[in-house]
């Protein structure tokens, strides 16, 4: 006898929390960095009027919630309890120190990974899934649209719909789309729909294939698609996976409970963070907690973003006004961009592959308040392999630019200080990435 699949509609009876209890490590907040910025992130415009987007701009797209999250000024957001009990399947995620890491290199530095592969995802991206479907499903969203480039937030998603009772339908960029078959899988066995982009089912997609027929895809061109799609249908809403401020906040989970953890193996500062930097999500949630108390209490930890160098839109990009999409159907942002039209190779690491950055990442940067360096794919693919091989742990193609930057960090290191890595996730469905390295 078979058993078809329930949706997850029928398995999400209500958004009431369950009442199970959440391990206290679990944030009860996030983190909103505008609170301790010295000067405001630049407004968002309205791609028509070219002035600054009001709430009633961006309802077509986001329910209510996200849209007063996008603009917060507070320094701390409550979680709901719905979403908290979710976050504990798999949070705190764990800090761990890389000893055997740190003898390979033979460096005085101590090095630290804190570790988002443990979610039921393999990436840090659920940690703003599950609040974005949360808030759409309390307002009365039936389903969400969005993009994906490796796939990890395209999986996130569908997974956090199915346990809020949500359709899912997600625009993959086409080189990733080919490349990485079992994370298409993944979506779908959460209940989401996956489509290669650019499509024949959207406008804006037909439009880049009549032009571009062989193009490998974009995450500003999936953006496209997705953003249409949720436009034109009543009861659905467009969920981003990054570069947006409410999306930064989601993630400060990470780095809150990463300062809580150093402090508990009895390291009070970081000197050093490396994160890997693609829309700004996982730096953003690694690294705005620390930069929060730099800017309060003086302590100096250097914050640094981990890109690729096919795509290097915070050290090669213009600091300037650009749409988030390649149809410009978006808002447009402050950013450092390489240009809405930038098509970047098809690199590994799918993640990463966006033509511009957070526009608060993209602030702090411009104010010096961060670093930021470009890898190239042979050295992050073989730090990716210099790690698991010293720790165990196979490294999202992603990760592995953040991992390459701490590594060359830690071997010019002559006296002890403290380095935290962001493992923003595993790289278990990524395997083919590392087939030429091996």
């Amino acid at each position: 006898m078979t058993t078809s699949p329930v949706t997850g509609a029928e398995l999400a009876r209500s958004l009431e929390p369950l009442g199970v209890a959440v391990p206290s490590a679990v944030p009860t907040h996030w983190y909103n960095l505008a609170a301790d910025l010295p000067e405001p992130v630049p407004p968002h415009l309205h791609p028509g009027t070219r002035e600054p987007l009001g709430p009633e701009d961006l309802a077509p797209l986001f329910p209510a919630s996200l849209i007063e999250q996008e603009v917060a000024t507070e320094r701390y957001i409550e979680i709901p309890e719905t979403v908290r009990e979710i976050y504990g399947m798999w949070r705190p995620s764990p800090l761990v120190r890389a000893r055997r890491l740190e003898r390979v290199l033979g460096t005085p530095a101590r090095i630290y990974y804190k570790y988002e592969g443990v979610s039921p995802v393999g990436s840090h991206k659920p940690n703003t899934a599950v609040a974005q479907a949360y808030y759409n499903a309390l307002e009365g969203t039936t389903k969400l649209t969005t993009e994906t480039g490796a796939g990890q937030w395209g999986a996130s998603l569908s997974f956090a719909g199915a346990l809020l009772g949500l359709e899912v339908e997600v625009w993959q960029v086409r080189a990733s789309f080919d490349a990485k078959p079992y994370r298409r899988l993944q979506m779908e066995a959460y209940g989401g729909i996956c489509h290669p982009s650019p499509s024949d089912l959207t406008e804006a997609g037909r439009a880049i294939l009549a032009e571009h027929p062989d193009t490998t895809g974009s995450l500003g061109m999936a953006i496209s698609e997705a953003v249409e799609v949720a436009a034109n249908d009543p009861g659905a809403h467009y969920s981003l996976g990054s570069v947006l401020n409410h999306v930064m906040l989601h993630q400060t989970v990470i780095g809150q409970e990463a300062m809580v953890q150093l402090e508990e193996a009895g390291e009070p500062v970081a000197h050093t963070v490396f994160g890997c930097a693609g829309g700004g999500s996982n730096l953003a949630g690694l690294t705005f907690p620390f930069l929060g108390r730099n800017l309060r209490e003086g302590t100096t930890t250097r914050l640094v973003a981990c890109e690729p160098a096919a795509c290097p839109s915070l050290t090669q990009g213009e600091y300037r006004y650009d749409f988030g999409d390649v149809a410009g159907l978006t808002p447009l942002l402050k950013m450092y961009t390489l240009g809405n039209d930038f098509v970047p190779p098809a690199i590994h690491a799918g993640g990463l592959r966006y033509h511009g950055m957070s526009p608060m990442v993209s602030h702090a940067v411009a104010l010096g308040l961060m670093d930021a360096t470009a890898i190239e794919q042979d050295d992050a693919l073989a730090a990716g392999l210099l790690f698991a091989r010293a720790e165990g742990i196979i490294p999202a193609p992603e990760s592995t630019h953040a991992v390459a930057a701490a590594i060359e960090h830690a071997r010019t290191v002559t006296e002890p200080e403290v380095v935290v890595i962001g493992l923003s996730g595993n790289g278990q469905l990524d395997l083919p990435a590392y087939s030429r390295y091996v």
